[in-house]
């Protein structure tokens, strides 16, 4: 024997503890041996007791009570695959040394039938246990009626704090045992016509791990009119005793009700007996379907409430978004919410975007709002290391790998272990590590160079490039494979240009910092130097603009942050032109287009040649040229109108 008791519902699912010669406590205190935080379970709330081979449970006046098989107990001698309710709960009780926990009864549908008649059928309005004004007056006074109504009382206190809705169908499968004599049952949710998005099923016959053969036939017309239905003698009923799994089973009554929402049919209760003595009647018939009227009730408060609690959890992760970003645009927003959604999740990650658009920042933002936040955030920059090196600094190396190898090093990817690893620039990735990142995404294991054993690994992989990579498959430099495995999900970081109306935010933000990093007083950013600002298109995005800042509050003599203090490039593409400067603006950048141009024709057309004659760099000289609109005139050798 392998005496044992299994969460197969509620807080204690997948639990699984053994009861060898001593007492198993039960409790909401951590020091048992078997608890969870569970409001609805008592301090001490029961214990399971060995006694020369057999096993009690013994209920320790709990407030909520102890139920077995769906009935309430003070000490009751278990049986193998007894269901144990507490709290929100439901256990197993197993004896069999050869029952694997985890294979309990499963639903399988069987046939499909015509049902041209039935011998009993009940709708809802016609349900005397849903009418209490009528039931007293309409059923006769005797011990069942008060045991009937004692049992709906009872189905309806203990099921109506319930929250988990597989705890709930259990612990209404064991309530169910209890009202009607059945050997088989199983509580159904559906989901479309012929399958069910949610079955709990019980063989109280064979115990846990046989499969419950539920007739197809039955679910359908019980789904498709919305009645109940019973069968008190299958054998005897024309269309019955051909059904495949009744005749096979020797089933000889069969009973099934509807669960309804709002009138429609969300799920049914289905059961059936071999019991040639106890066969279903009117009278179970009009109980079960009080008892779905009232278990509906509890599937739909489950349901609101499950769905109250994600939306309140969706709303604490919008609140609590941890994050160092900056921007309250509707591409910002779009963001934020990207970071939300897949924070959670182990899924990998694509972040895509120009350099300097922060896309390390919503890496590191989705590293810190998952359940991985505890453990390394490890970055490597793919463009900034040797491809020689690249390898070893990723994957580590073997002592003696190669010369100067005189130790065995641990890689990136290892230190990462039980955490985040960041790609950047996974674009310049070589291919030759392209295939062994690969395998890492595909296998969770890799070696060390010069290693011959793999190394398991757990690691959320997020990547991010400045460069297209379909563009690369096409072209070749990048693997298809890998590009799909990187692929999963994937967000863009708009450039600045794209999201001008974050700029002033930014700005003010920067010169924060840069006061703190500098030592330099603090300074707002004037009217026009705003203006600047925003009419700029930021070609190296949020980097340019942190560092446009620094150098204007270093630099600046005033009180403020005025258009001069800006870099020129920011400053001739932005500047507003007013009455008061309009003439000597004008005249810098007519003065500034003239000599680019002669410098132009004289190097024949060479930005480089042009550029050593107007000492400055050629890539600053072509950004002259894009930002004094000059492309047009250049190609043509001629001077804007006014000039030379």
């Amino acid at each position: 024997m392998n005496p044992r008791v299994l969460g197969i519902a509620g807080r204690f699912e997948g639990k699984v503890v053994s009861v060898s010669n001593t007492n198993v406590s039960i409790e909401r205190e951590s020091s048992s041996d078997l608890w969870i935080a569970d409001p609805a379970l008592s301090r001490r709330h029961c214990m399971l007791i060995p006694h020369d081979g057999q096993f009690t449970i013994r209920d320790l006046k709990s407030r909520n009570g102890t139920l077995v098989n769906g009935m309430p107990v003070e000490e009751h001698l278990l049986r193998h695959g007894d269901q144990i309710s507490v709290g929100d709960s439901v256990l197993v009780f197993l004896l069999k040394e050869d029952e694997t926990p985890r294979e309990l009864s499963a639903v399988e549908f069987d046939e499909t039938t015509k049902i041209d008649q039935s011998p009993l059928l009940l709708r809802p309005e016609d349900a005397l246990y849903l009418q209490p004004d009528k039931v007293i007056a309409s059923l006769p006074q005797t011990a069942r009626l008060a045991r009937d109504l004692n049992s709906l009382l009872k189905i309806a206190t203990g099921i109506g704090g319930i929250r988990d809705q597989e705890s709930l169908q259990w612990q209404l499968l064991g309530f169910i045992f209890d009202v009607v004599p059945a050997e088989r049952g199983a509580v159904l949710l559906f989901d479309r016509i012929e399958e069910f998005s949610s079955a709990v099923a019980w063989d109280r016959v064979h115990g846990p791990g046989q499969p419950v053969r539920v007739s197809r036939t039955v679910v359908q017309r019980i789904r498709r009119d919305g009645v109940g239905l019973v069968v008190s003698d299958v054998p005897g009923d024309a269309t019955f005793s051909q059904v495949g799994p009744f005749a096979e089973l020797r089933v000889r009554s069969v009973l099934c009700v509807p669960l309804l929402v709002s009138g429609a049919v969300v799920g049914a209760i289905y059961m059936d007996s071999r019991s040639p003595t106890e066969n279903f009647d009117e009278n179970h018939l009009q109980v079960m379907t009080a008892v779905a009227g009232i278990a509906s009730l509890a599937f739909d408060n489950v349901r609101h409430w499950a769905q109250l609690q994600q939306e309140n959890q969706e709303l604490r992760a919008q609140v609590n978004l941890e994050h160092n970003m900056l921007g309250g645009g509707s591409r910002m927003r779009d963001v934020f919410e990207f970071i939300r959604r897949v924070a959670p999740t182990d899924s990998t990650v694509l972040v895509e975007g120009e350099s300097g658009t922060g896309k390390e920042m919503v890496a590191r933002a989705i590293h810190r709002n998952s359940s991985r936040a505890e453990r390394p955030f490890v970055a490597i920059n793919c463009a900034a290391i040797t491809e020689t090196l690249l390898e070893s600094e990723l994957f580590g190396h073997e002592k003696g790998a190669f010369t100067g190898a005189i130790s065995q090093k641990k890689g990136k990817m290892e230190a990462a272990d039980g955490g985040t690893l960041f790609l950047d620039e996974v674009g310049e990735l070589a291919h030759s590590l392209q295939a062994k990142l690969l395998r890492v995404l595909q296998e969770r294991e890799f070696e060390r160079v010069g290693g011959t054993r793999p190394v398991k690994l757990d690691i959320r992989l997020i990547a991010a490039t400045n460069r297209s990579l379909s563009d690369a498959v096409q072209n070749g430099t990048f693997r298809k494979d890998l590009y799909y495995r990187l692929n999963v999900v994937a967000v863009t970081m708009p450039a600045l240009r794209d999201r001008r109306e974050d700029i002033p935010l930014l700005a003010d933000h920067f010169i924060g910092k840069a006061s703190r990093k500098c030592k330099a007083r603090m300074k707002p950013l004037s009217t026009e130097a705003r203006a600047c600002l925003i009419n700029y298109d930021w070609p190296g995005n949020v980097r340019e603009l942190e560092n446009a800042i620094e150098r204007a509050l270093v630099l600046g003599s005033t009180d403020s942050i005025l258009p001069d203090d800006l870099p020129e490039a920011v400053l001739e593409a932005g500047s507003p032109l007013t009455a008061s400067n309009a003439k000597y603006l004008g005249t810098i950048i007519d003065t500034k287009k003239q000599l680019i141009l002669q410098a132009l024709q004289q190097a024949n057309g060479s930005y480089i040649e042009a550029a050593k004659a107007l000492g400055m760099h050629p890539n600053s000289l072509l950004r002259l040229i894009r930002n004094l609109d000059l492309k047009a005139a250049a190609k043509a050798g001629s001077l804007p109108p006014g000039t030379g």
